[in-house]
């Protein structure tokens, strides 16, 4: 490996290591509370619009984006 390629896989681990990335599934009351404590917290970095489960399950899903430090 040259140290082109080092520089390069170090970085992006870096890059890769900055974020956690999750879909978290629960009620609306559920998923509010948990997005309201991570922005709470200044981690939340992008959460996305809530997706039905479909059929007759209530719950909904969503994407979290979150900084791990």
């Amino acid at each position: 490996m040259t140290t082109r390629e080092r520089a390069y896989a170090k970085a992006s681990n870096q890059r890769f290591n900055q974020f956690t990335e999750m879909w978290i599934v629960g009620s609306p009351e559920d998923l509010a509370a948990m997005i309201q404590a991570a922005r709470a917290t200044g981690r939340l970095v992008f959460v996305s619009e809530p997706h039905a489960m479909g059929g007759d399950d209530t719950r909904h899903r969503r994407y979290l984006r979150l900084r791990t430090h």
